[in-house]
């Protein structure tokens, strides 16, 4: 348990709530986030899109509105529906003007947002923002970041991340994102291949598909629907012929899925900022074969069960899944405890309040 309790505005993105089956990594990682912050004793108040788990008896300010398609199959993670940002913006203004008027009461903003308006605000809160990159540079945030680091922190999600915000003139601090090990358990493996994570075409998931194909292996597909058109047209004509979509699945169903795979194919055809996914399935034990792409190495490490291709190179991640495949119990059991060794949310908590108190400390210097 922490030894300062403290009240902590969570901020977390516009797009989806913040519940199970997590919509992907960084709602998954914010989730995880809350609860390990309750466990350690701190009160938190989540703002998130309603429907939000851990939001009973917050601020009725705190709840932002949902995003609503008028035809589901145009549903994209890249946009927003007709009139949406002209909803949430105010109303996530509103939960930010929340925070002002009890800066007495609050100790800190942890800020995951991908909007500016939380940086834009970060002067006038009268509470210090801890505020995680977990995207590239993008352009509507720089000019925010750089104006709010004299009022927290800044954090990024991977040292490949915090270079790219470096060189638009933002320093970050590292700290990688994390795993509960007691609920991310090891698995006896299996021999079928397994994607998870949000369905979209930057994650890759056609490729995956591609190279289970050329081992001969099934490949079993879990996540969210990210991209409706991407999906319809590139992944559901392989269904049923070796490839099976199972939905997006809770946390408990999902590491068990994973546990019980040969190989966890990594796809990501963008400079990923971080690679959650890879964690999570070093964590069971299942090895991973994975394009080496912005931050993935960094989560890979060096260690022996992941195998690293160039972006894109179906065949070489066919090849190096084939490899990795054949490991026994103990092969699985030292996987995983070089995985929690280095991302267990049990020790990234003790690091997380460090920051917290140099944030309070340095914020209003």
């Amino acid at each position: 348990m922490s030894t300062r309790t403290r009240t902590i505005a969570v901020i977390a993105p516009l797009r989806h709530p913040i519940q199970e089956p997590h919509a992907g990594g960084l709602e998954a990682m914010v989730w995880d986030r809350v609860r390990m912050l309750r466990a350690r004793g701190h009160r938190v108040l989540l703002c998130a899109v309603a429907g939000s788990q851990f939001q009973e008896g917050g601020p009725a300010e705190f709840r932002l509105p949902p995003v609503v398609w008028p035809d589901e199959r145009d549903a994209t993670d890249s946009t927003f529906p007709p009139g949406h940002l002209e909803r949430a913006i105010p109303a996530l203004e509103a939960a930010l003007d929340f925070i002002r008027r009890h800066a007495g009461t609050i100790d800190l903003v942890d800020n995951h947002s991908l909007h500016p308006q939380p940086l834009n605000w970060a002067g006038r809160l009268g509470v210090p923002m801890v505020t995680t990159l977990h995207t590239p540079p993008l352009p509507r945030l720089v000019p925010a970041a750089r104006a709010a680091e004299h009022h927290g922190k800044l954090l990024a999600v991977s040292s490949h991340t915090a270079a790219e915000w470096r060189e638009h003139g933002v320093e970050a601090l590292v700290m990688p994102n994390a795993v509960d090990g007691d609920r991310w358990r090891l698995g006896p493996g299996g021999r079928d291949l397994v994607w998870f994570g949000r369905i979209v075409p930057e994650k890759g998931v056609h490729v995956a598909v591609q190279a289970a194909r050329l081992t001969g292996r099934k490949l079993r597909i879990a996540g969210r629907v990210g991209d409706v058109p991407y999906f319809r047209e590139h992944i559901r004509p392989f269904l049923g012929r070796g490839v099976d979509y199972l939905g997006p699945l809770g946390q408990p169903a999902l590491a068990d899925l994973v546990g019980r795979s040969a190989c966890a194919l990594v796809t990501p055809l963008w400079p990923e900022p971080f690679g959650l996914v890879v964690a999570e399935a070093l964590a069971t034990g299942t090895p991973v074969a994975a394009f080496d792409a912005g931050g993935i190495g960094e989560v890979a490490g060096g260690a022996a069960a992941v195998g690293l291709v160039p972006m894109g190179d179906a065949e070489a991640l066919a090849q190096a899944a084939e490899r990795l495949v054949p490991v026994g119990r103990h092969h699985r059991q030292r996987t995983r405890a070089e995985a929690l060794a280095r991302f267990s949310l049990d020790h990234r908590a003790a690091e997380l309040e460090t920051v917290f108190d140099l944030a309070g400390a340095d914020a209003w210097v």
